[in-house]
């Protein structure tokens, strides 16, 4: 860490707070968690932040939407510990996601264009009959748990029959649709109480129509996180070039923490 990046420009906690509708405590806690860099403290130990923290708190909130919480908090810390490298791998991660996120709506797309079972993971003939499989089977298919599929099942969004000799779950081909279009809207960040009555609607409706306001929707959300990835990525280079900056000229002394 580059010595005094706090120096520069007095600033109170409530200075940064106000800025963003944030409370005090929100600064200590992001200073705390390494989204800051290191405060300065006064002779008598009050916190003292300088225009670089304002500027780093901009740039973490700027993240947030197109990274989320969690992502834009590891590139801050990666940053503040100079360590850029870690910070343009965990962006290049997320972009990598919002691609897949888009490869996943494209299949969406295509499942729905065609309900039958060809535009979903094929059902075997494992035992449950032809055309039909068992819990185990398909969620190995999908790729998630047997659990998972059970939990759906509780929501309402797949409806397996019983068989009437053993008491397994078997999910015809309908409920195969349902689970592979279930998942992938998962996977586009939809819980199961909106999927629910999506999938019901299709169910009735035995088409996809239901559904096209939603994929808008999630296209729009898409496009919103790609933006918001620019607009994060542009506070980002910014906050870079502020720390690599000699040291801004001593602001006035405001030695109250609030």
């Amino acid at each position: 860490m580059r010595q005094n990046l706090q120096t520069a420009g007095r600033l109170r906690p409530v200075d940064l707070a106000r800025r963003h509708g944030l409370s005090t405590q929100a600064v200590r806690n992001y200073e705390a968690a390494g989204i800051l860099p290191p405060a300065g403290r006064t002779a008598h130990g009050y916190r003292t932040y300088a225009p670089l923290h304002a500027d780093a708190l901009g740039t973490f909130l700027a993240l947030i939407p197109g990274h989320g919480h969690a992502t834009a908090t590891a590139i801050m810390r990666a940053v503040n510990r100079d360590e850029p490298a870690e910070a343009f791998r965990l962006i290049d991660g997320s972009h990598a996601q919002l691609l897949e996120d888009r490869r996943t709506l494209d299949a969406v797309e295509r499942a729905l264009r065609d309900l039958g079972p060809g535009a979903v993971p094929a059902p075997d003939d494992d035992g449950a009959g032809p055309g039909a499989m068992y819990v185990g089977p398909l969620a190995g298919r999908l790729g998630i748990r047997p659990a998972t599929l059970r939990k759906w099942e509780r929501a309402g969004i797949v409806t397996p029959r019983r068989d009437p000799r053993t008491g397994y779950r078997v999910y015809e081909a309908a409920d195969v649709r349902d689970a592979a279009l279930a998942h992938q809207l998962r996977r586009g960040g939809y819980g199961l109480e909106r999927i629910a009555p999506l999938i019901a609607q299709v169910r009735a409706a035995g088409g996809p129509e239901p559904l096209a306001a939603a994929l808008d929707d999630w296209h729009a959300r898409l496009a919103a996180r790609g933006r918001a990835m620019l607009t994060g990525a542009a506070e980002l280079d910014n906050y870079l070039r502020e720390r690599e900056r000699p040291v801004r000229a001593q602001g006035p002394h405001r030695p109250q923490d609030t």
